[in-house]
């Protein structure tokens, strides 16, 4: 069967290749195209186009990017006509992937929505189009299974693939010596935000009386560049930039400041202690508190938190995100022995919850029949 993919970040990239692998073992004649990254390629996949331009965060981001978007869009629908695939695989993206969920219905091309939209947490009045353009909606988080069997939107569960990805990998020490970990998301917008706040952290902790030898390590995000990082880490010493190396820098730190995200959720399957940071442009969260009411619906922004109902670690959020709280809550997780032990085990409940292993080659073999079902 063919198989046309569609990523439009880093994760989804991520995710995208596993599946990838698992519709590969499940269906030896399988043949790939995508709309994605390196890591959908190197699993098989004919890369159509990369998401690396298109990848957007906010209202700003999404303006900024308009003409962009549109020509990824139509080039996007041109392909997969051409191509004549026997399913679209959407991951993620919905602002993207409504839009081809929306085009690929109308003409008769079935669609799959692997990672749900997070309608949980805002604009709900998308599970009507995900009812009405998707034919079967392929959900990773257990919190999901009670709000879209309520929403009436048909889904399976098989577990989640992040799962895989982190016990697979080989793990090998990034750098020598203490250090803490430092992650600023994955893309521009977020990393023009957070980095400020992460190295002015980074200077209150190394000016701290025992902590002259701890380093600093920023793990780089995929399709970011050093010059992305270069302004809010020049002269600084103690900090360090490496890329590829992600799920590295977080297993043998002492802790991790985190941008929420997928990167937070790592954190809790390598067994980091971490505080979550996150802020946005003024007009996105005006939007998300006045206009979709975001945290009326959800109490939590970390996955981690939102599979366990309740606070494993500290969310610090907006403007409570400030180098003074960023380095405090540092310092206690790295010298409160009591309190990082109450948060591993917080993890293994996230775990537990997660489910086990094969994740992405159960939800390959759910895939096939749904298609063989409905040829």
């Amino acid at each position: 069967m063919r198989y046309f993919l569609i990523a439009g970040e880093a994760s989804g990239d991520l995710h995208g290749s596993n599946l990838i692998r698992g519709l590969q073992a499940e269906d030896p004649e399988a043949v790939f195209r995508c709309r994605g990254g390196e890591l959908m390629q190197a699993a098989g996949a004919e890369l159509a186009d990369h998401y690396r331009e298109g990848a957007v965060m906010g209202l700003t981001d999404v303006l900024g990017k308009a003409g962009k978007l549109l020509r990824s869009l139509r080039d996007c629908k041109r392909d997969i006509a051409a191509w004549r695939p026997d399913v679209v695989i959407l991951i993620d993206y919905p602002g993207f992937n409504m839009k081809m969920a929306k085009w690929c219905h109308a003409r008769g091309i079935r669609v799959f929505w692997y990672i749900a939209p997070k309608t949980w947490a805002s604009r709900a009045g998308r599970n009507r189009r995900l009812k009405a353009w998707v034919d079967r909606l392929f959900i990773i988080f257990p919190f999901e299974v009670p709000y879209f069997t309520e929403q009436g939107v048909p889904f399976i569960y098989k577990g989640n693939p992040l799962v895989d990805a982190v016990d697979t990998h080989e793990f090998v020490r990034p750098v020598e010596g203490r250090y803490i970990a430092l992650l600023a998301g994955s893309r521009k917008g977020e990393i023009k935000r957070m980095m400020p706040v992460l190295m002015a952290a980074a200077d209150r902790l190394s000016a701290l009386p025992g902590w002259e030898d701890v380093r600093f390590v920023v793990a780089g995000a995929p399709a970011r560049s050093e010059a992305d990082y270069a302004p809010f880490i020049a002269g600084r010493q103690k900090v360090s930039l490496l890329f590829g190396r992600t799920y590295d820098v977080l297993r043998y730190a002492d802790a991790a400041v985190i941008n929420s995200g997928t990167a937070s959720l790592e954190a809790v399957l390598t067994g980091t202690p971490q505080v979550v940071g996150w802020n946005a442009s003024p007009l996105v969260v005006w939007i998300g508190r006045h206009v979709l009411r975001v945290m009326d619906h959800v109490k939590f922004i970390s996955l981690g938190n939102l599979c366990l109902g309740r606070e494993a670690f500290r969310e610090l959020v907006q403007e409570a995100f400030t180098p003074e709280a960023a380095s405090d809550e540092v310092r206690r997780l790295v010298e409160d022995t009591p309190y990082r032990e109450r948060m591993r085990s917080d993890y293994a409940e996230i775990r537990r919850l997660l489910g086990g292993s094969g994740a992405s080659r159960a939800v390959a073999r759910a895939m096939i029949e749904e298609i063989r079902k409905g040829a």
